[in-house]
């Protein structure tokens, strides 16, 4: 059975970090690309960060690029997301998903095994 399970969300102070995690369990993570998403009430689900798993590269959405870090520890089955320089609207509920490839991803369409999400919320 496929299971994803995210950790780390929290309430931060504006500037602040968090480091979100990724767990993946039932199949091989390292043979798959993983993507996180968030989606903030009222908005749609948009891609945050993927990395490819054939050889570590990494995309960012644009507005992510220079403050989230995305790794992975295929070893441990885990993908991390470390936030930083966070902002009130960086507030939303993080997903982490796997589609059908090595090839990264940032539509939310292409993701087929999703985990239950953490929020994150920003506020001072």
């Amino acid at each position: 059975q496929v299971q994803l399970v995210e950790s780390g969300g929290g309430l931060v102070q504006p500037g602040g970090s968090l480091r979100l995690s990724c767990s993946g369990s039932g199949f091989t993570l390292d043979y798959y690309a993983v993507t996180w998403f968030r989606q903030a009430p009222g908005k749609e689900r948009e891609g945050v960060s993927c990395i490819s798993s054939i050889d570590g590269s990494t995309y960012y959405a644009d507005s992510m690029q220079g403050r989230f870090v995305i790794s992975r520890d295929n070893a441990e089955k885990m993908v991390y997301l470390q936030m930083n320089s966070l902002r009130p609207e960086d507030t939303a509920i993080y997903y982490c998903a796997v589609g059908t490839s090595f090839h990264c991803f940032l539509d939310a369409a292409r993701g087929v095994y999703w985990g239950q999400g953490t929020q994150v919320t920003v506020s001072s």
